[in-house]
């Protein structure tokens, strides 16, 4: 009986040799390790993003106890297939031996119950890695969202502050015009104060002592005094101090204005500086593209698992019609004594691939008690070159079990 798994849209074949070696678990240990190290990467970019970081959170959350479960399915296909070999394999072998077929059959019937119970377990497991990789799939298009509104932001904040900048320099530009209007009119005014003077000092002069009382009304009431000239300079004068108190409203009035915008500007600045830098969020959906593509190859590993499951179900039940048929039973002890020998093995594999899920689910997730927004630039820094060291130094093909025949 063929069994096959479906893999990127092709169906692979399991043959009888898949179970003949290791290699089902050669990329498991790189690609769990991976997995912890590209969301510690994750979380260092989320500073400034809480929204962002508590659904991140929940995803490496989900895959840490996405690989417990792992490692409890593990085990126990490593227990069942302990259990196959050890107990229920030589009881078997016994009932057929002394003629007992029924006996044997009730072996046989435990034996396809406790193999089919892992094979549904897997099954289960495998949708849940299907599952969990749309949710992380779903994540990074969050990310994308909110690195777009985050763009967003700048670019209005920027847009404010480009047109506040802008309004303080033309009420600069204003202010000088006005400030320069206003020195001219009170050199007018002092030019037209000293030509007043001038002819108020003439004026005494020609007439004598005798006009200081005209003096006295004229500089109270200029009509007093008939003379066109001396009304001319002071309706000028009081025109040009009209125009300098004007003149002097308006520069506190741009002031006032200057101020105000002043302040816009600081807390735009300073709202600015609080936006967290989206080109971080890049970073992020990296890491979620490449945890994606480990979750599928973890959903493949799963998938392998259930393949070679199949197999040694078959392997294991090759010979049970020849239960009751007395001279068939050298064949049907050595069916069994062929699939137990599959069944050691498998259980090998399963107790190495346990190991990796387990180190992974205990101790490589102790980054999600940090939180980013806590840490400084030079701390995330030196984080982030520290865990892509570590990335850097993962084998993709670790030499304990690239080679392995168990």
């Amino acid at each position: 009986m063929a069994n096959t798994t479906e893999t990127s849209g092709e169906l692979e074949i399991v043959d009888d040799n898949a179970i003949m070696k290791a290699d089902f678990i050669q990329e498991l240990l790189p690609s769990a390790e991976r997995t912890a190290l590209l969301y510690h990467l994750t979380f260092l970019s989320l500073g400034g993003f809480p929204k962002l970081e508590r659904l991140i959170r929940d995803q490496a959350t989900e895959t840490q106890l996405l690989f417990g479960s792992s490692e409890a399915l593990l085990l126990r296909c490593v227990g069942t297939s302990s259990n196959l070999v050890t107990s229920l394999f030589p009881m078997l072998k016994t009932a057929v031996v002394k003629n007992k077929p029924v006996l044997a059959v009730k072996y046989l019937m435990k034996a396809k119950e406790w193999i089919t119970d892992i094979i549904t377990q897997v099954d289960d497991i495998v949708k849940r890695y299907d599952k969990h990789n749309e949710s992380v799939k779903t994540c990074t298009s969050d990310v994308f969202q909110e690195q777009a509104k985050t763009k967003e932001k700048i670019e209005k904040k920027s847009d404010e502050m480009k047109g506040l900048k802008d309004a303080l320099a033309k009420l600069e530009v204003d202010l000088k015009i006005v400030v320069k209007k206003t020195k001219m009119t009170e050199n007018q005014i002092k030019n037209n104060t000293e030509e007043l003077n001038s002819f108020i000092r003439r004026f005494q002069e020609e007439h004598g002592h005798w006009t200081k009382k005209f003096l006295d009304a004229f500089r109270g009431y200029p009509d007093a005094m008939k003379e066109s000239t001396a009304i001319d300079l002071d309706r000028k004068l009081k025109q040009l101090d009209s125009e300098k108190s004007l003149l002097k409203n308006e520069e506190w009035n741009i002031k006032t204005e200057q101020l105000d915008l002043q302040l816009k500007l600081a807390n735009c600045k300073i709202r600015m500086g609080e936006i967290p830098d989206p080109d971080n969020l890049t970073e992020v959906q990296k890491h979620l593209n490449q945890i994606q593509q480990i979750l599928v190859d973890l959903k493949k590993f799963w998938e392998k698992v259930d393949a070679i499951l199949s197999t040694l179900k078959d392997k294991t039940f090759v010979g049970e019609e020849m239960v009751d048929m007395e001279d068939m039973k050298d064949e049907f002890i050595s069916s069994i004594e062929d699939a137990a020998k599959y069944w050691k093995k498998f259980g090998v594999c399963c107790q190495k691939a346990q190991g990796v899920f387990s180190v992974q689910s205990r101790d490589a997730y102790k980054f999600l008690e940090m939180n980013p927004s806590s840490l400084s630039e030079e701390e995330r820094k030196k984080q982030y070159l520290s865990i892509t060291e570590k990335l850097n130094k993962i084998n993709p093909n670790p030499p304990a079990l690239s080679n392995t025949q168990i």
